[in-house]
């Protein structure tokens, strides 16, 4: 995994691979928090306080997350898009990511983390300004000044 970063320390972008990140997105998503509102107007839910999101072995939490739905006339309930805002965690196996807001597209298989991003792989950790992980492939990209702490050795 450190060559894989090797060469993206402190570079405007990097490309990532996210063996540990690679998720199936068809999985069930179980939801617990300490509030929820529901907007009728619009048909998205707000859930608030120490909110965790499950899906498979992946959890992302975060102080705020705010849910909206397909609008199709055949996509009953079925999640669209989850807006986390509050010291948004993102865990999947041994690697993890941390940042302000995170927007998580189900449809589309797509996580967009922005705000301080910190990542870390094993020992390895890498930080930047905005990190697209594509669940289905296993890969991200870092952009936004980029810097990377590589520990050598093969552990």
């Amino acid at each position: 995994m450190a060559s894989v970063l090797a060469g993206s320390a402190l570079a405007q972008g990097a490309q990532i691979a996210f063996g540990g990140l690679s998720h199936d997105t068809t999985l069930p998503i179980e939801i617990t928090m300490d509030e929820a509102t529901v907007d009728q107007a619009d048909g998205s839910v707000t859930f608030t306080g120490s909110v965790v999101i499950g899906q498979g072995s992946m959890r992302l939490s975060a102080s705020k997350v705010r849910v909206e739905y397909v609008s199709s006339a055949d996509a009953t309930g079925e999640i669209d898009r989850m807006y986390a805002s509050g010291g948004v965690t993102l865990v999947n196996g041994a690697e993890a990511a941390e940042a302000r807001e995170a927007v998580y597209s189900v449809t589309s298989g797509t996580v967009v983390m922005t705000g301080d991003v910190i990542l870390t792989q094993g020992r390895n950790a890498m930080s930047g300004d905005k990190l697209a992980v594509d669940l289905t492939s296993g890969t991200g990209h870092m952009s936004g000044r980029v810097k990377a702490i590589l520990q050598p050795g093969g552990q």
